[in-house]
């Protein structure tokens, strides 16, 4: 029997003064608000009562540390899988917004040609479907119980606007998955359904000077 459900959690907030664009940049971990996010999604998850069975991270270092606390408190080991990993992006290191934002380079402007594809990273279609293959291999790896999942935004929205038969191009502005928020489907057949969302850490979310995408 797979799993019951599957919880894709969204780390909580980066430490990242400088505000830039980090992707997959090494030395970005949680800021102390960060941690205390992803208590509140473990603190969520373990007040549901239900069986836990497997943890799965992204391998960076902003989701292992939001695993930590979700791991204790199902006493799980969690594992990695590069599928749910942050999608690239030729803008990483580089400042969004501001005077000093690379948007007013014109050297960079080659890369915003197509924004439905995007032409700046990893396509929409690449991320709903290496995410939907690890979700399914996870689904799969346990014998009932739940999974969870601790990714990023846009690898989560994916996961929601192609369950939801949606159009993958979105204004990155209005993702509804906020930091350490729990998205949570079931597979039905061969297919997920999303069955429920909950923002455990919203009482934190005004402290937050680092929301990731806008």
């Amino acid at each position: 029997m797979p799993a019951e459900q599957i919880h894709l959690v969204r780390h909580g907030e980066v430490f990242n003064p400088q505000g830039v664009l980090y992707g997959r940049l090494p030395g970005f971990g949680l800021s102390d608000l960060g941690h205390a996010m992803a208590e509140a999604a473990a603190v969520d998850l373990a007040m549901r009562k239900r069986d836990v069975a497997a943890l799965i991270s992204s391998p960076l270092q902003r989701t292992q540390q939001s695993a930590e606390p979700i791991g204790k408190a199902f006493s799980l080991e969690p594992t990695l899988d590069e599928r749910i990993i942050e999608p690239t992006n030729r803008f990483e290191g580089k400042r969004m917004s501001g005077r000093d934002s690379a948007l007013r380079d014109v050297r960079n402007w080659a890369f915003l040609v197509n924004p439905w594809e995007p032409s700046w990273g990893e396509p929409f279609r690449s991320i709903a479907d290496r995410m939907l293959a690890a979700m399914t291999d996870a689904a799969d790896s346990v014998d009932g119980g739940d999974v969870v999942l601790v990714s990023h935004q846009l690898p989560i929205w994916m996961v929601h606007r192609r369950v939801a038969g949606k159009s993958l191009a979105h204004d990155p502005r209005r993702r509804r998955c906020a930091l350490s928020s729990i998205t949570t489907f079931e597979r039905r057949g061969r297919r997920f359904v999303e069955v429920g969302y909950r923002d455990p850490a919203a009482g934190l979310q005004e402290q937050a000077t680092d929301v990731g995408a806008v």
